[in-house]
């Protein structure tokens, strides 16, 4: 697709993506990847009893899907700004991703006040973006 994703961090615990997307323009994406367990666990903290969602993208650097999905992903993230948009590398914070039961890449999961409300399995970015459609709704 020609997209080309780089990440850059604010600091050892917690990076944001910036990329180009399809269309040629050039965008930081709201996606927000966290690199450590105790990062992961401050944020479900601090979203813990609100009602915004969280949309998870569990993938691998190695994983075609995962790649080919990604540059929807992002533009989600751009489009959806209501949302919040976070990446876990399985590789990286795997306890986190069993915690989840993430057995195929990508699963995308939708949480709400620390639960998970939906999950997709696969790179299906017409599904996912049915499911951030329902669940970003006040509930």
């Amino acid at each position: 697709m020609g997209s080309n994703y780089s990440t850059y961090s604010t600091d050892e615990n917690y990076s944001f993506q910036t990329g180009s997307y399809p269309n040629g323009l050039s965008k930081e994406s709201r996606v927000r990847a966290f690199h450590t367990i105790n990062a992961w666990k401050k944020y479900l903290d601090s979203i813990n009893g609100t009602y915004q969602l969280t949309v998870i993208d569990f993938s691998a650097s190695w994983c075609a899907p995962c790649k080919f999905i990604e540059p929807a992903f992002n533009e989600l993230s751009a489009r959806f700004t209501d949302v919040i948009f976070v990446k876990i590398d399985v590789d990286e914070l795997m306890s986190v991703a069993q915690e989840y039961g993430v057995e195929a890449m990508p699963t995308f999961l939708l949480i709400k006040n620390g639960k998970v409300v939906d999950k997709i399995t696969g790179a299906r970015k017409e599904e996912l973006e049915k499911k951030i459609q329902k669940h970003r709704v006040q509930q």
